[in-house]
């Protein structure tokens, strides 16, 4: 597994101290992001997911706890829209330019609008995907919505 990807090298770009864990990547698991907590020990709640999605028609970025689902109508509020919708993979992995459960919200292809759950700003460290499957970057919240400019709002059920 190659430990520099986009998603690390926007990192290092943007002056962000991070630290790289790897963990063994289960295809078959039902929900990737708590999968990933277990494997690497951690409280589902600090293991962030990337998810892409479309608030009036137009792709965002989400990042909330691999724990929790995101509100579709606090989605569509925190960027002004009227509704939002999850993008198809394909959709996704075509804007990311990476493979689903392995979308970081670093080096995207294209860059888009993103939100952090308000929840995950009160940890000192959390995790976010890194660019590949397996593989997670651990960092500062603060340091994550800074290298994103990322808004922070409530976004979960």
């Amino acid at each position: 597994m190659s430990k520099s990807t986009r998603a690390t090298q926007a990192l290092s770009k943007a002056g962000v101290a991070f630290t790289l864990h790897s963990y063994d990547y289960d295809p078959a698991a039902e929900r990737v992001g708590l999968q990933a907590a277990e494997a690497l020990g951690e409280a589902p709640h600090r293991v962030l997911k990337t998810l892409m999605a479309e608030v009036d028609g137009k792709p965002v970025c989400v990042i909330v706890p691999s724990d929790h689902e995101v509100s579709m109508k606090k989605l569509a509020a925190a960027f002004g829209g009227k509704t939002a919708q999850m993008l198809r993979p394909a959709d996704a992995e075509r804007l990311t330019g990476y493979h689903v459960g392995g979308i970081s919200p670093f080096g995207q292809k294209k860059k888009v609008p993103t939100a952090i759950e308000a929840a995950a700003m009160a940890e000192p460290q959390v995790f976010i995907n890194g660019g590949q499957r397996g593989l997670q970057v651990h960092l500062d919240p603060n340091e994550a919505r800074r290298a994103l400019d990322a808004i922070v709002a409530s976004l979960i059920v």
